[in-house]
């Protein structure tokens, strides 16, 4: 049985320094993926969302190990987050309700759509969730990305997500693209104030 952890693998993707911002040029990877409208932290789109996409991560996963036989961790809970009035995505005094995000959990390469597709339709089958009628597979690709580890709140990310901003600015780039959050901590377990998330702004 081979056992991957993509989390010591592509480590530099995963851990960066809570301390200091870093640049990393990002590749193109698989997901799977929901979008939605909303504010994330009332019941409604988001929630199912995740609802619906960890029990199609875990039953891929499943699959490949007894198929393939590889064994991996299921990835961490990702999130594109923008809004069409950027002033609505101040995460400390927008309108969180007209926040528009993409949840998505990264796939192994081996992973293929038609994999994917076979066990959405057995997932389906077992589990009346509304939202597996959104989820999709695809590619997802940011490329050159300057990235930090916020530890802490969700709430009170504001300081670390303008430093990346001026960081990139100040280098002569501009942001381009979508905010990308990497949660790495599950806020039912853990306290507010532990949590980590990676931070990433992709510029061009």
């Amino acid at each position: 049985m081979v056992k991957i952890d993509y989390k010591k693998k592509d480590k530099e993707l995963f851990n960066p320094s809570a301390k200091e911002i870093s640049e990393v040029d990002v590749p193109a990877m698989n997901f799977i993926m929901i979008d939605g409208k909303g504010d994330p932290g009332k019941p409604g789109e988001y929630s199912e969302a995740i609802e619906a996409l960890y029990p199609v991560a875990y039953g891929i996963k499943f699959h490949i190990k007894k198929t393939q036989g590889v064994d991996y961790g299921v990835m961490p809970l990702e999130g594109l987050w923008w809004a069409e009035d950027f002033g609505d995505y101040d995460p400390e005094k927008g309108n969180r309700d007209n926040w528009l995000w993409t949840a998505m959990i990264r796939q192994p390469e081996f992973v293929t759509k038609e994999i994917f597709e076979e066990l959405l339709t057995l997932t389906k089958k077992k589990k009346n969730l509304p939202a597996l009628e959104k989820i999709r597979f695809e590619s997802y690709k940011e490329g050159k990305s300057a990235q930090m580890m916020h530890i802490g709140p969700y709430l009170a990310e504001a300081p670390n997500i303008m430093k990346i901003h001026e960081y990139i600015k100040s280098n002569g780039h501009k942001l381009s693209g979508k905010h990308h959050e990497i949660y790495l901590g599950d806020p039912r377990k853990s306290a507010p104030e532990k949590l980590k998330t990676v931070i990433r702004q992709p510029y061009a």
